[in-house]
């Protein structure tokens, strides 16, 4: 897995051995990133069930002024650590480990707000609810603010979660990108 645009440009990923983490096709980064250029640089990037951190490593190379990475995983957060320092990232980089609900508690408590907010969950996970309700909740975002999750195409999520309104939401077969903007 490389970078596919931006300051960081082929460049490559690493990624975590074995099969508990689903990194993100590239087919669905290049939409999913693309669509949200213009928001990157209106603060940081959020990335929940980060993995390997692909996804918020391209919102980096593409101009997010920094990033936040949330993941469980042990294997995944070897990878995602290891691509951090060997891309020069870590001046612009927090890794957590935690659960995504917990984490965007504690991200609330300290005055975290985001941009962007991406949640790639594992598919047909009870995770994927308490996440995006943390999120939905709105105090860890900024006004304007994009909120994207990555899920299953026969497991949409809700249409109106907490103070998020439906943008627009791209299909790849199996996988699907929902977009939600937070204008309170």
């Amino acid at each position: 897995m490389r970078v596919l645009a931006g300051a960081l440009k082929g460049q490559r990923l690493t990624t975590p051995r074995g099969r508990t983490t689903r990194p993100t096709a590239d087919q669905v980064r290049i939409a999913c990133l693309d669509t949200l250029m213009p928001f990157l640089d209106a603060g940081p990037f959020l990335d929940l069930f980060a993995g390997a951190g692909g996804v918020g490593i391209e919102a980096l190379s593409r101009g997010a002024p920094s990033a936040v990475f949330v993941e469980q995983d042990g294997m995944a957060l070897r990878a995602l650590r290891d691509n951090v320092e060997r891309l020069g990232l870590a001046d612009r980089v927090r890794v957590i480990r935690a659960d995504a609900a917990r984490a965007v508690a504690d991200l609330e408590a300290t005055g975290g707000r985001f941009g962007v907010v991406f949640l790639d969950p594992p598919y047909d996970s009870a995770r994927a609810a308490a996440a995006l309700d943390a999120v939905a909740a709105g105090r860890v975002l900024i006004v304007g603010a994009v909120v994207v999750i990555q899920h299953g195409t026969k497991t949409p999520p809700a249409s109106a979660p907490g103070a998020l309104t439906l943008w627009k939401a791209r299909r790849f077969g199996e996988t699907t990108l929902t977009f939600f903007r937070f204008d309170a």
